[in-house]
């Protein structure tokens, strides 16, 4: 083996046996990845400058801090009450039946996901779903891996739903409007789909509590709101801040800045306890994050995933119905073991160019919305595999509801298998079939 090809199996080793740790959670998850981000970078295989000021190849900064703003808005939120409102609520309307609950979990989700981010949706619905399923005496783990597949289903409608379809929207330039043509009809099949597979999936999970259910019945859901005027001045930031995510193409305001900005004016105008909404900060999952980047930084640095993008690029030969198979298969296989985020950002370049040698526009266009698909569905495919995926498996720990590595994707991968083929069936017969 040449030299030159060390660094690169050096990164694959250091990955492959981290994901290993990871899945089977023989170590602590952030001891983990924090142990083989230091390797990468004393060994070289990471720039030690790019670690901290890289998007390519090293920490998203983005990432965390919108992470870290919406933390604190929920931790602000979370102490008007408004999440024990909404769970009782959710348990009434569904009559504490399990699977209508989750479909009303699940479209809360959906419906929401599109217009904010996958994240920042998860954030908001988890505590309510925590809440209800304790009050109906249900375990959560189900409905919270629900709630974030249908998340990452459903974020692929719209340019700001998913973060790899901000990304692709960047480099392709796609608009909004783009998005909704190309990608909302086959998102809405997709969900439809999961809705029924939830009910197959998760079948084990609906356990009926009569006795339960009959002490939220008649229970005065807005009684839980302890303070009505901390509630109003926070659902108006709030508000603020989702037009602002869906506007940040326009007003040209990175989502990270408008979280942070966000945080900082819901506490402003809330007063609300430090010691709470810090408290509520998922850190170890922030670190996760950090340890996470450079992971798949390594692997980017030496050459690893440009190399499977050129040798993919090699065997379309012209054929673009197999690249777009190629593209969403492959990057629904790839995205499922390295972060989506990352990921898209490392193979937009290598998808560009593949668009510049179709014969016309519409079969380029057709080329992205293929990777956007791809891309965006296989952040279902593991537990680490999407940023939402990680924050939701950081709150239910932190709740006392842990889910597994395995937990997650058993679930993950069904759903992945089954919305890609979805996908893939969508793209072939719009824009290859004719």
């Amino acid at each position: 083996m040449p030299v030159s090809a060390w660094p690169a199996l050096a990164a694959i080793v250091i990955f492959t046996v981290a994901f290993v740790f990871i899945a089977t959670e023989k170590i602590n998850r952030v001891a983990v990845v924090l142990g083989a981000a230091g390797l990468m970078a004393a060994l070289g295989l990471v720039p030690g400058s790019d670690v901290f000021y890289s998007h390519q190849a090293g920490i998203d900064w983005d990432v965390i801090f919108l992470l870290l703003g919406m933390m604190i808005i929920v931790g602000v939120i979370k102490q008007t009450g408004v999440f024990e409102f909404l769970a009782i609520w959710a348990a009434q309307r569904s009559q504490g039946r399990p699977y209508r609950l989750m479909v009303l979990l699940v479209v809360l989700t959906g419906v929401t996901s599109p217009f904010l981010d996958s994240v920042t949706t998860v954030m908001l619905v988890a505590p309510i779903t925590i809440s209800v399923c304790r009050r109906l005496g249900i375990p959560a783990a189900p409905y919270l891996i629900a709630e974030v597949l249908a998340a990452n289903i459903a974020g692929t409608a719209t340019l700001i739903g998913d973060p790899p379809n901000i990304i692709i929207g960047s480099r392709a330039g796609l608009s909004f409007n783009d998005f909704l043509l190309h990608m909302t009809p086959v998102a809405v099949l997709m969900f439809l789909a999961f809705l029924v597979l939830a009910r197959v999936m998760f079948r084990r999970s609906f356990v009926y509590r009569p006795e339960r259910f009959e002490a939220v019945r008649d229970m005065d859901a807005r009684a839980a709101i302890t303070d009505p005027k901390m509630l109003t001045r926070c659902l108006v930031v709030l508000t603020l801040v989702i037009a602002a995510f869906m506007l940040h193409t326009v007003i040209h305001v990175d989502v990270a800045v408008v979280a942070l900005l966000g945080a900082g004016l819901m506490i402003l105008v809330t007063r609300a306890d430090r010691a709470a909404y810090l408290g509520e900060v998922e850190w170890p999952t922030l670190v996760f994050f950090t340890g996470l980047f450079v992971m798949v930084a390594g692997l980017t640095e030496t050459g690893v995933i440009s190399r499977i993008g050129e040798w993919a690029s090699d065997a379309v030969d012209g054929n673009y119905s197999v690249a777009a198979a190629g593209l969403v298969f492959g990057s629904a296989v790839l995205g499922a073991f390295f972060d989506n985020i990352p990921y898209t950002a490392t193979m937009a370049p290598i998808v560009e160019g593949l668009v510049a040698g179709t014969p016309d526009a519409g079969t380029g266009q057709a080329l992205w919305w293929a990777f956007a698909l791809g891309a965006d569905l296989g952040g279902n495919g593991t537990a680490v595999a999407a940023s939402a995926n990680i924050v939701v498996l950081g709150i239910a720990a932190r709740s006392g509801e842990p889910i597994s590595f395995w937990q997650f994707t058993r679930y993950g991968i069904v759903t992945t298998v089954v919305t890609t083929v979805i996908a893939w069936a969508y793209v072939w017969l719009r824009y290859f079939a004719t």
